[in-house]
Formats: structure tokens, C-alpha cells, sequence
């Protein structure tokens, strides 16, 4: 099983010249912990997450760092920590240095990275540009769906069939894709994520329903109203 077989597919992303507070408001509209950040070519520059924009609010609460300390810092730690704390700028604000992985690479690999790395997240790229997420969630999804302890390797079919999938959950009225998730073995769709309503939550399943190649839908949403997807 490789990332294109489980990631998220509808990335909600902000471009590298964009500021602070429309990351913000695009976290809180989505419901999401952090965005890609890329620039005018649609290329992967960095990742803004909400711990880049939790620390700004715990270091304005911190005592001012002791004058011995700034100077076997260096001015230029100083100054960098001041630009990523007062900035309103995405790329001064994001971090650089991000994990990615493509479209092939395994799940066994990327639950490595996240481990090594200590991150909860790795962006999927495709020819430099972001196709895809995979999470931790991502990876529990596929796990929950083992038999006999083996992550199965799905047919061509299945791709295919994942495909079609994405484009008719775009067709759901009111649903958000970006927070749901799906695996397709032998030709059974299974969907984990949030809905609104019953009325949704059934409005998705008819949708993988009526896809031809789909034997079966196992439905698992959670409950969130859509007003609250802002809090």
C-alpha cells in the first residue's frame, strides 16, 4: 500500500505571499491543524501549521531572553526569532524545512518519517507539486482496515476506482472532502470522516453506491455541524 492509495486528496493550501491571518481563516474554515505553503508555480516551499502560529502567542507572553544569552545567541538568532513572532507573512512565518514524500512511497515508509520526525503529517508530491496528504489519521484508516495483520496492496482496479470516488464526494452538497477519508479493497469503499447530518452521512454513501465497480460502502462518520467547522 503506497501514500496515492490513502492520502487526502483535497488540500487546502495558502500561497507563500499570503498573510498570517488568511492562513488563519483558512484553518478555521476548513477545520484543519496546517497548510502547505506554495508558491506561484504551485511548488511545495513549507508548512504552516498551528504550532508555528501557537508559539507567536506563547512567546509574547515570555520574559525577554537575559542580555547574556542574546549575545552568545547571536543578533542574528534574534533577529529571526523576532521576524517569525512579528511577521503578518506566510513565508516568514512557516517552516522550511519540510518532510515530503511521493505518490509511490510506502505506508510502512511514511509511518517511519512521521516517528523519526516527530510530525503528525508529510505532504504527497507529484512532479514537485502537492497531490495529497497523509496524516496519522490516514494511516490508523488503513490500519483499521488489516486482515490478517498484512496491509494489502491494492489492484489497479482499486486505484482507478479510488479516483472516481474523490470526484463524486465533490458532488455531495455540503460536504467537506478534506475532511474525509476512504479506502477501496476489492472493489469495497470504506469512508471515515465528519458529516453534518444523517442526511449527508447518506447522501455520501448513495454517491459511492451508484459508481460502477463498488460492491460494497462502509460508511463511518462522525457528527460535526457545519457551523462549528469555523471554531
Amino acid at each position: 500500500m503506497q501514500a496515492k492509495d490513502i492520502m487526502t486528496t483535497s488540500v487546502i493550501s495558502v500561497p507563500q505571499d499570503g498573510t498570517v491571518e488568511d492562513a488563519v481563516r483558512l484553518m478555521l474554515d476548513h477545520h484543519i491543524s496546517a497548510l502547505p505553503v506554495l508558491d506561484d508555480q504551485g511548488r511545495l516551499k513549507g508548512l504552516l501549521s498551528e504550532g508555528d502560529l501557537m508559539r507567536r502567542v506563547r512567546d509574547t507572553e515570555s520574559p525577554r531572553r537575559s542580555w547574556w544569552l542574546e549575545i552568545f545567541g547571536g543578533t542574528s538568532n534574534t533577529a529571526r526569532d523576532f521576524v517569525k513572532l512579528k511577521s503578518n507573512r506566510v513565508e516568514d512565518v512557516m517552516t522550511r524545512d519540510v518532510v515530503s514524500v511521493e505518490e509511490d512511497t510506502t505506508v510502512a515508509r511514511i509511518a517511519r518519517l512521521l516517528e523519526k520526525h516527530r510530525i503528525k503529517r508529510v505532504p504527497v508530491l507529484r512532479s514537485g507539486q502537492v497531490v495529497g496528504i497523509v496524516s496519522r489519521a490516514n494511516l490508523l484508516h488503513a490500519l483499521s482496515a488489516l486482515r490478517d495483520r498484512v496491509l494489502p496492496e491494492p489492484s489497479e482496479d482499486d486505484r482507478l476506482l479510488r479516483v472516481k470516488v474523490e470526484k463524486a464526494l465533490k458532488d455531495v452538497p455540503g460536504a467537506t472532502v478534506n475532511l474525509i477519508n476512504y479506502t477501496v479493497e476489492d472493489g469495497t469503499v470504506t469512508v471515515w470522516g465528519v458529516a453534518d447530518s444523517d442526511f449527508q452521512e447518506n447522501a455520501i454513501r448513495v454517491a459511492v453506491e451508484n459508481l460502477s465497480g463498488v460492491r460494497k460502502v462502509d460508511v463511518n462518520m462522525g457528527r460535526l455541524p457545519a457551523w462549528a467547522y469555523g471554531i
